[in-house]
C-alpha cells in the first residue's frame, strides 16, 4: 500500500473528520464568545464600576521611554483587563461544553434505558435445547 493511499484512508477515517469539524466549529465558537465577551459582557461592567474598558486596564512597571537614539521604549505592562476578558471567555466556554456533554450524556443514558427495557430474545438454537432439556426431564428414568 503506497504512503498516498494510506494516508487519504486515514484521512478519511469517521474520527479524522469529525475531529477536524469540531476543530473549526470551536474556532468558530470562540470568535463568536470573544465578540460576546468583549463588545457585550465586558462594557456594562465596566460602567457599573466606573467607566473602566478593561481591554485596558494594566498596571505598568516601567513608563515608555525615549532612548539617546530618538527611538521610543514601549512601556511594560502587565495586562490585567485583558486577563480577566480572557478568564470570563473560558468560564463561558467551559460553561457551554458542560451543557453540550450533559445534554450528549442524557441522550445516551436515554437510549441505554430503551434497550435495558427490551427483553433480549434468546437465539433460536438456545430455545431448541431448551426444549430438547425439558423433554428429557420428563422421560422416565430407565
Amino acid at each position: 500500500m503506497s504512503i498516498a493511499s494510506e494516508f487519504k484512508e486515514f484521512a478519511m477515517r469517521g474520527s479524522v473528520v469529525d475531529l477536524a469539524v469540531g476543530v473549526v466549529i470551536g474556532a468558530a465558537f470562540g470568535n463568536i464568545v470573544t465578540a460576546f465577551v468583549d463588545k457585550v459582557i465586558m462594557p456594562p461592567i465596566g460602567l457599573l464600576i466606573g467607566g473602566v474598558d478593561f481591554a485596558d486596564w494594566v498596571i505598568t512597571l516601567r513608563e515608555a521611554t525615549v532612548d539617546a537614539a530618538g527611538e521610543e521604549i514601549p512601556a511594560v505592562v502587565i495586562g490585567i483587563g485583558e486577563f480577566l476578558n480572557a478568564l470570563v471567555q473560558f468560564v463561558i466556554i467551559a460553561f457551554a461544553i458542560f451543557l453540550v456533554i450533559k445534554t450528549i450524556n442524557r441522550l445516551k443514558r436515554k437510549q441505554v434505558a430503551e434497550v435495558e427495557e427490551a427483553p433480549e430474545q434468546p437465539a433460536e438454537d438456545v430455545l431448541l435445547l431448551r426444549e430438547i432439556r425439558d423433554a428429557l426431564k420428563e422421560r422416565p428414568a430407565p
